[in-house]
């Protein structure tokens, strides 16, 4: 009996180790929007940090799997998030919608109401750390406490099989995202172009590579605007170098 459940577990494991890391091949697609500038859409694979960007036709690829989410991401489009599937490698007509990013607001009275959160509440205990939906995946994926009490040997399944490695890259990719949308929300696009003097076409690009670099970061999570609009300043000097570069 016992020899019989040792089979069945390694069986299973060698199913999930497959499965988890079988080869990934081109998966061609191309986005759709109500405009005709489709180019320089940001395509990233949030389980392997791959990156590449859309041509003027709106057409990509990337190398990706099933189960694999990809981020599309762009100055003039609101951000979108697809899983896919099997059925999307056989696909010759692969393509995501995006939608256009409205830029004109009406007016908006906010109203703070500081002390009201969920601690106050009592919804989440005092002091306790609160996880994205990555970081709670991955919390989950490395916990050794079964629902109800004891011990799972799920942590070391995940392990052995690569689920802990890919959750740890979404986290990564995640942290990127949130780093984008604080430096977004600190400058406007005028101050990359007109100050900072990045061409359009390369400002979500040159985001990205700030976001990059931990020193960068660090500061940014500070929210010390001087200290980040310098430091901005410096990596924006050297990222026009790269651009020249790679235009000679």
């Amino acid at each position: 009996m016992i020899t019989k459940v040792v089979c069945f577990f390694v069986a299973v494991m060698s199913q999930n180790v497959w499965s988890q890391n079988q080869e990934r091949s081109v998966l061609n697609g191309k986005i759709i929007a109500n405009t005709n500038d489709l180019e320089g859409v940001y395509v990233v694979n949030a389980q392997t940090e791959a990156m590449t960007t859309t041509d003027a036709s709106g057409a990509f690829s990337i190398m990706a799997k099933a189960d694999d989410t990809l981020v599309f991401s762009s100055i003039q489009f609101k951000e979108n998030r697809v899983s896919l599937s099997a059925a999307n490698f056989t696909d010759l007509n692969f393509t995501i919608k995006m939608n256009m990013v409205m830029n004109q607001l009406q007016e908006v009275v906010v109203k703070r109401y500081d002390r009201i959160n969920a601690v106050s509440l009592g919804i989440v205990p005092e002091g306790q750390k609160r996880y994205t939906v990555a970081e709670r995946k991955l919390h989950t994926a490395t916990d050794l406490k079964a629902p109800g009490g004891g011990l799972t040997a799920d942590p070391l399944i995940n392990f052995l099989s690569g689920r802990t490695a890919m959750l740890k890259k979404e986290v990564a990719v995640e942290k990127k995202e949130v780093f984008m949308r604080l430096l977004e929300n600190m400058f406007s696009m005028d101050h990359f172009i007109n100050r900072l003097k990045i061409p359009l076409d390369y400002v979500k690009g040159f985001e990205y590579y700030a976001v990059d670099n931990e020193k960068f970061t660090a500061i940014l999570n500070s929210k010390n605007k001087t200290s980040v609009e310098f430091l901005l300043g410096e990596l924006a000097v050297k990222y026009k170098e790269i651009i020249a570069g790679e235009n000679k």
